[in-house]
């Protein structure tokens, strides 16, 4: 990432530590007064350097060396390793005396504060899901205790390794036949649950035992000799048992997708997560705020539907819009185009300064239909990923594809990833605040991005009635997301109901509703990283209102000052716009549903 200069920080006491401390240096903060902090102004808001940036920097820095360290994935010492380091860093907090921070320094450490408890609170979910997992892999702990003291520099005993392998290889077979065994009517979703994720670690798991195996072999010929067989019989034993869990118990033959699945994390779940993002709302409570604006949504589609001479045939308006795609080929001229009306809108309409070099730097590249598999629509930032037929793809996935990509549909989404979506976002963070990237939030990410969507749309961006229907197209599409995201992990609903409501209620081929919903839970996303669009979205959209709506910034002004700012979530975007109180143990408390 590259770092711009800043302004001069006031004077931080950091006692030395011994060279080579882990941790190093942190944080005795001198008594600053917070108006000695070197401030500007973006607009109304007056914005300095936090005292906590290099901390916040230095506890990135040794959280990502540790990460590095400690890579055995599940393991329990890892994850003692980690509590430890996240509790010595909370003590550290006590230690800095709140009250004569700034306001951007009271909001790292509000940000760090609660990144910190939220990291906690994983570590003791991921307790939970290695405990649920245990009965398929009773081995598990032999591999992470041969990982962990080769990282440890303890001598091998080759002899005693040859035989824990030789163990693990005769357990791993008998395994393989209990799973053969089992009758496909006594497998419940949660044992399916519980195999699919049991499949990931297997290939975490293995991949150690051959980092750790590589390590030795060639190398201590003592070890070779005692090993080299049973660590052959391993791997092999490894893939049968893996393959007997993903035909049997998750239903996955040869040749397959793997199912849509999920590993729903449940209501408490639910409640860590919304706390972790600043979100001052139940599930039911977002959910129900879906459906108010899905009601918007459908009047606005029926509108649209009568404006194209459908009346009230909304489908086939939708049909019509599809239909519009263009030929092979001119995918990537349509999306240059679509990109520069957008950059062109917004500086007309003085919404947001864009940098020239942002504007100059961007580039286009296409999707291996591998790819479009889990991600059917564009992915964005500085290389906008297309996401177009190849000629080696089936006819019918061909025309889905093309339909699914159409140029009213992809209005919406060229801007989201570029100027002034992802692109923008990511060439402002690369260059201010770039300590808060250890605070990311899906809620600002995609959240910033959703909300020009709403912006543009408000700001007369679609010309037609075709243009109307792909943006609220779009627009249904993230408000589904809350709700089929939300009910998954509540157990409310199914990924096939999620599918059918993409389907039925919002208007995609079922093609592409199988590779969001596949996207949304094959494991790559957080559990409310769909959410967040729209309800990141809504936040800003409500912090708009207060801010520009009430005159007390200029569009210009507001959209700046979030991009200078930082990640972070949306309430403490709030806080930092507003000058909100802030204190030590802070709880979200903001309603921004009206």
């Amino acid at each position: 990432m590259i770092r711009t200069s800043v302004q001069t920080l006031p004077r931080v006491i950091m006692p030395r530590a011994p060279r080579g401390l882990l941790l190093g240096a942190f944080l005795v903060l001198a008594a600053v007064p917070a108006e000695s902090v070197a401030q500007r102004r973006i607009g109304m808001i007056p914005v300095g350097s936090s005292e906590l940036r290099d901390s916040v920097a230095l506890f990135t820095t040794d959280r990502g060396a540790l990460g590095r360290r400690w890579t055995v994935e599940y393991s329990p010492a890892r994850r003692e390793r980690f509590t430890a380091f996240y509790t010595d860093w909370q003590k550290r907090l006590t230690k800095i005396d709140f009250n004569k921070l700034s306001q951007e320094g009271k909001i790292d450490y509000v940000l760090l504060e609660s990144r910190l408890k939220t990291e906690l609170a994983q570590l003791r979910r991921e307790e939970k899901l290695l405990g649920e997992m245990k009965p398929l892999v009773p081995f598990g702990q032999v591999i992470v205790d041969f990982e962990e003291a080769r990282r440890r520099f303890d001598k091998i005993d080759a002899q005693a390794s040859g035989k824990a392998l030789a163990v693990m290889a005769t357990q791993l077979d008998s395994l393989t036949r209990m799973v053969r065994a089992k009758q496909a009517n006594t497998i419940t979703r949660a044992d399916r649950i519980v195999a699919l994720r049991t499949i990931g670690y297997l290939g975490s798991l293995q991949g150690t035992l051959r980092n750790w195996n590589r390590f030795y072999a060639g190398y201590d010929p003592l070890y070779s000799w005692w090993t080299e067989d049973p660590f052959r019989r391993v791997n092999d034993a490894f893939g049968r048992y893996t393959r007997a869990i993903r035909e049997v118990v998750v239903g996955q033959r040869e040749g397959q997708e793997e199912p849509i699945i999920g590993d729903p994390i449940g209501a408490q779940g639910l409640a860590e997560d919304l706390e972790a993002e600043m979100i001052a709302y139940t599930p039911a409570e977002l959910i129900a705020l879906a459906e108010r604006e899905f009601a918007w949504i459908d009047a606005e589609k029926a509108r649209a539907a009568r404006d194209m001479g459908f009346g009230t045939d909304v489908k086939g308006a939708l049909e019509k819009v599809k239909q519009a795609y263009v030929p092979p080929g001119e995918q990537p001229e349509l999306i240059r185009r679509l990109a520069r009306e957008a950059v062109a809108f917004i500086t007309e309409k003085n919404l947001v300064t864009v940098p020239p070099l942002a504007d100059e730097v961007w580039r286009m590249e296409m999707m291996s239909p591998r790819q479009q598999l889990v991600s059917p629509f564009f992915l964005g930032g500085e290389i906008i990923q297309v996401s177009y037929p190849t000629d080696s793809m089936q006819h019918d996935d061909k025309l889905m594809s093309m339909r699914g990509n159409n140029p009213h549909f992809s209005m919406a989404t060229v801007h989201h990833e570029l100027i002034p979506g992802h692109h923008m976002q990511g060439y402002m963070t690369s260059r201010y605040n770039t300590h808060r990237g250890a605070f990311g939030t899906p809620f600002w990410t995609e959240g910033w991005s959703l909300w020009w969507e709403m912006l543009l749309w408000d700001q007369g961006f679609p010309k037609t009635p075709e243009d109307r229907m792909g943006m609220l197209f779009w627009r249904s599409h993230r408000l589904a997301r809350i709700i089929f995201s939300l009910k998954v992990h509540l157990g409310e609903m199914t990924p096939q109901e999620a599918i059918d409501m993409l389907v039925d209620r919002v208007g995609h081929e079922r093609a592409n509703a199988e590779a969001e919903v596949r996207r949304s839970f094959n494991g790559s996303y957080s559990p409310l990283y769909q959410a967040a669009y729209m309800l990141g979205g809504l936040q800003i959209r409500a912090l708009h209102r207060e801010l520009v709506g009430g005159g007390r910034m200029t569009n210009k002004e507001f959209h700046d000052a979030i991009l200078q700012g930082g990640r972070m979530p949306i309430e403490m975007v709030r806080a930092r716009l507003m000058g909100t109180t802030l204190r030590p143990g802070y709880q979200a408390n903001w309603k921004f549903i009206q």
